[in-house]
């Protein structure tokens, strides 16, 4: 059975791209997406959106550098573009990302409306967009200083969404994951190296 067959054997009661993989990242972001879009599955069969706090003008050259090294396609986030399985998204440095839903149509809209908690991108905006969304959901925060989708990763928990927070140990900095973890929003808390596996069992689920 290959990978994609194996997915849409087992991804219950959803079409092959109905589920929605959110990443927020920031302080250690790059070497930790690095590993996570790695270790996904050629055909993987959900898209992948990813806000890494980083300015403009570096967002593109980590997409083309994590393109190069993954068996997923990797890319810088277009606005207006419609989400495709086995896709990565990365938000542009200076662009907030959101997740339009209408019609069973998913597509990016980005902006550069002013920050939200001195960030653009900021996760929480990225993360209030698929919340809607609910069970098709999984959210995962990594490394990174503050508490940047804590309110977002609130409120897709809420709507039924499954968290996947980064551990302590393999954090750059555990100040988002903490967050997330100590408001008990967290359903697994992963060692780096985990995650990516930890993605594909939640998307199975």
């Amino acid at each position: 059975m290959t990978d994609l067959q194996h997915y849409e054997t087992h991804v219950r009661g959803a079409p092959q791209n109905r589920r929605i993989i959110a990443i927020g990242s920031s302080t250690g972001g790059p070497q930790a997406l690095q590993t996570v879009i790695t270790g996904l599955p050629a055909h993987f069969p959900c898209p992948v959106v990813v806000v890494q706090h980083m300015p403009a003008g570096f967002t593109n050259a980590l997409a083309g550098r994590l393109h190069g090294v993954s068996r997923v396609n990797v890319k810088e986030a277009q606005d207006g573009e419609l989400l495709e399985p086995g896709c990565v998204y990365i938000a542009p440095g200076s662009y907030h990302l959101r997740i339009l839903h209408e019609s069973g149509v998913r597509r990016i809209a980005l902006s550069d409306e002013p920050p939200v908690g001195n960030h653009r991108p900021a996760v929480n905006v990225m993360y209030d967009s698929v919340a809607p969304l609910g069970r098709d959901v999984v959210a995962v925060i990594l490394t990174g200083m503050g508490s940047d989708g804590r309110e977002g990763m609130r409120k897709i928990k809420e709507n039924g969404g499954y968290c996947i927070a980064q551990d302590e140990a393999t954090c750059v900095v555990y100040g988002m994951p903490k967050s997330v973890v100590d408001a008990g929003l967290a359903d697994e808390i992963c060692p780096l190296p985990k995650i990516a596996g930890a993605i594909q069992a939640a998307v199975r689920r």
